[in-house]
């Protein structure tokens, strides 16, 4: 068996997320065109008859500035030490920059092989991508250049094969059907943070977390159809209630994800709710709150807190 961890690295918004959640066929992985979406290092588990691929979805790389921030680099690089091969991705519809220098400067100290990975490549000429890969080349020692569609699937078949090659033979570390090491507290307040961010803007994005307080099992009891309320037969239906607390920095930002006759926060909660009765299989009733927490960013016990679930 070829057994191994493979750290998905790269600037913010390259499609890292979106990769893992179609390796792995299903969403473990919360999406955003936001900056700084992952914010911890999240594993997904691909086992085959060839092996386990032990896949480590990393924050966005970036210069620190809060402590959150610092946090998130310090996942990242601990990935990079503990990875057998790092699979960096860049974004073939943006330009060569800064960022990217940074990436590859941060990248430039590690023996660790790299799979240099061209995502997009479904929505830009041919051409472009044979420019990238002249670009990108000779920047770090790749051992191969594959160009590929995290949210087509282009090429992932091709990029499955190749990490094989450069996993050490060892025994599986997880059983065949985990896919996953997330808790189920963690992957709730993710979706809840997926679909608050899907609808903020500006600074929000980065200033709000969300913590699961309660996850309680309830039952409800329904009245069913009858001809007459005497003869009507009472059913039990389980239910989810979910009581979950969403920090903000100002109380300005408290009013803008509450929105005018709180019509933003409902949205966000039915949006949540109805993929959390998916995932869970049952009725879910969803109690939202919206909290200030001041400088929550720099403040060791609410991060602690967040990251905890």
């Amino acid at each position: 068996m070829k057994v191994g961890y493979v750290g998905l690295i790269g600037r913010p918004n390259v499609g890292k997320s979106t990769l893992l959640n179609n390796i792995l066929g299903q969403k473990v992985a919360i999406i955003s065109d936001k900056p700084q979406t992952t914010r911890i290092s999240i594993l997904g588990i691909k086992t085959t008859q060839k092996g386990q691929i032990i896949f480590v979805d990393n924050p966005g790389i970036h210069k620190p500035l809060h402590r959150l921030n610092k946090r998130m680099m310090n996942f990242v690089h601990s990935s990079l030490e503990t990875s057998d091969l790092v699979n960096l991705l860049i974004d073939a519809t943006q330009k060569f920059g800064h960022g990217d220098q940074f990436v590859i400067d941060t990248l430039k100290n590690i023996s660790t092989p790299i799979i240099l990975l061209i995502n997009k490549v479904d929505i830009v000429k041919k051409e472009n991508v044979l420019l990238i890969i002249d670009q990108y080349k000779d920047l770090l020692d790749f051992k191969e250049i594959i160009p590929i569609s995290a949210l087509k699937g282009t090429n992932i078949d091709v990029l499955e094969e190749k990490i094989y090659d450069f996993l050490p033979d060892a025994e599986k570390i997880y059983a065949d059907d985990e896919i996953s090491d997330q808790s189920q507290r963690f992957l709730l307040s993710e979706i809840i943070r997926e679909k608050l961010l899907s609808h903020v803007r500006k600074e929000l994005p980065f200033v709000t977390a969300v913590y699961i307080d309660m996850i309680e099992d309830r039952v409800k009891h329904k009245r069913s159809d009858a001809s007459s309320p005497d003869s009507a037969s009472v059913k039990e239906e389980k239910m989810k209630y979910i009581r979950a607390s969403i920090f903000v920095e100002r109380d300005t930002h408290r009013k803008i994800v509450i929105g005018k006759h709180a019509h933003l926060i409902k949205a966000i909660g039915t949006q949540a709710r109805q993929e959390m009765e998916q995932i869970l299989g049952m009725k879910v009733f969803l109690d939202l709150a919206v909290k200030v927490k001041a400088k929550w960013r720099d403040s060791p016990d609410v991060l602690d807190l967040i990251e905890g679930q």
